[in-house]
Parts: structure tokens; sequence; C-alpha cells
């Protein structure tokens, strides 16, 4: 099963790495980050393929994905 974490500090709330989720299990958080943004995380990490799209639409790189 694949890992994946989002450095939500970091995080603007674009949400590319949610348009990119083939399993769309990305979501934005209802918290707010450091920058004053609702970041993306993963809501359903049983679901995750690894297939790493998420990471590598962000912009700012703030997605790992580990298999």
């Amino acid at each position: 099963m694949a890992k994946v974490t989002f450095n939500t500090d970091l995080c603007k709330g674009c949400g590319l790495c949610i348009n990119a989720c083939p399993k769309q299990i990305l979501k934005f958080m209802d918290e707010i980050n450091l920058k004053g943004h609702h970041p993306a995380n993963i809501a359903e990490p049983e679901k995750c393929i690894g297939c790493a799209f998420c990471a590598t639409m962000c912009p700012d790189c703030v997605i790992t994905v580990e298999k």
C-alpha cells in the first residue's frame, strides 16, 4: 500500500492534486494552514493506488508518495 504525505503548512490550496487523482480520494481540509489556505489532504488513504499523479501536479512539491 502506498503512503501519501502532504506538507499542509506549505499547501496553497490550488486543487490541482485533487483534480489529478483518479480515485478522487483527496479533499480540502476544513482547517486553515499558516498561509491562510484550506490545504488538500488524503481523505481515504486505504484507497490510494500510489500513482503519484497528485505529487506530479503539485506546483509547490508538498506531496510525497512512498510505495
